[in-house]
């Protein structure tokens, strides 16, 4: 192909793709889900109106990965429309504390929020499932359930009733088991034992005799360190060595059993979303499936590398839960999933969905990435 040639399939790809966005068509990706259906959906006059917006997070301003994933959402925002649609981004405690920001963007306060569904499991107990269920599925099980299984059609049905709507928004992968100030050599090890911990994790923790704290990422350094928590979970090697967790907590335990793949969220208002053409409608739902790709890649590419900063520069005490540790805690965890789907009909159809796809998808991944794991790396 001569360059007069590239050049003029350059022209006419351009335009086809500007059409495509234009007319709502879906693009591949996390984003391709069919547009809501609204009153200002289609009017060709207002193609040039510039929006401005507010998002509001429940993580601190300064977090890395975590809060850097809304900041490149609102700079990809910015950019595929052409400065048409403007998002301002308020970290935790800026506009509203942490825990508000799903009431603040139901009520239309703000027009987005970013954070993860189990945050609201006071509110909603079946939002929790779309986040993270201890000895759940993995990070790519949860985006085929969530996209190809029928997950986030079910993940809106549950939002519907506040007014918003949910679009993933980032996954941390397999997390940490926590830090501690004592180790855990058994299951009474837990009892009296005081653990920042969100979501079904923190009852499978009160349930062995702990008790869960749920405090906003912000304030866990300061509550470790001076005993308002014995314990404390939070993602990763990378995010954990930031945090400093290794100057205050000695233990560093394996595996994350409550959060083997932690879905994070963006939760949009309905009506905002719902005035907005069709075509920022569709460039939102692109930049979400954008962030949710890079922010599992970046802690994947950057976990590794400060696990060894751990164990060999902060020397760091790295240990695996025993067997019969980790047998108790999946037996209490099935005891909690029983508790909360038998009390809450919604909680019962999630769930029900959830385990309909694991049981799918799991004699697949038993001859294909297990054995992989086990005899060929």
């Amino acid at each position: 192909m001569n360059k007069e040639s590239r050049r003029t399939f350059l022209k006419q790809s351009i335009k086809a793709a500007t059409a495509s966005v234009a007319l709502g068509t879906p693009l591949l990706g996390i984003g391709c889900a069919k547009p809501e259906t609204g009153p200002n959906d289609a009017p060709a006059v207002h193609a040039r109106k510039k929006f401005r917006w507010r998002m509001l997070t429940t993580w601190p301003p300064t977090l890395f990965v975590l809060q850097d994933g809304p900041k490149l959402f609102v700079e990809w925002v910015k950019k595929m429309s052409e400065g048409r649609l403007e998002i301002q981004v308020y970290g935790a405690d800026e506009l509203v504390p942490a825990l508000e920001t799903f009431g603040a963007v139901s009520q239309g306060t703000a027009e987005i929020g970013h954070g993860a569904s189990y945050y609201w499991a006071g509110k909603i107990p079946a939002a929790q499932f779309f986040s993270a269920v201890p000895f759940g599925m993995n990070p790519q099980q949860i985006n085929a359930w969530l996209i190809s299984g029928g997950g986030l059609d079910l993940w809106k049905e549950v939002y519907a009733p506040f007014n918003l709507l949910p679009l993933p928004g980032g996954n941390t992968g397999i997390q940490m088991g926590g830090w501690f100030n004592r180790p855990i050599n058994s299951v009474a090890d837990l009892k009296g034992l005081k653990m920042r911990i969100p979501g079904l994790g923190g009852k499978v923790i009160s349930k062995a005799g702990g008790t869960a704290v749920l405090t906003a990422g912000g304030e866990i350094y300061t509550n470790l360190e001076r005993g308002v928590i014995d314990a404390t979970e939070w993602i990763g090697p990378y995010h954990d060595y930031l945090m400093g967790f290794y100057k205050i907590a000695r233990y560093y335990y394996y595996p994350g059993w409550h959060e083997p793949g932690t879905n994070l969220e963006f939760f949009i208002n309905k009506s905002a979303f719902l005035k907005l053409p069709i075509d920022l409608q569709q460039i939102i739902r692109n930049a979400s499936a954008q962030v949710h790709h890079w922010m599992l890649c970046e802690f994947e590419s950057k976990n590794n590398l400060y696990l060894q900063k751990l164990v060999t520069e902060e020397n760091i005490a790295l240990r695996q839960f025993p067997a019969d540790v980790l047998e108790k805690l999946r037996t209490y965890s099935a005891e909690v999933v029983e508790e909360i789907t038998a009390d809450d009909v919604l909680s019962r159809k999630v769930y029900d969905a959830y385990t309909s796809f694991r049981s799918q998808i799991t004699p697949w991944s038993d001859i294909s990435e297990k054995v992989y794991y086990r005899n060929l790396l």
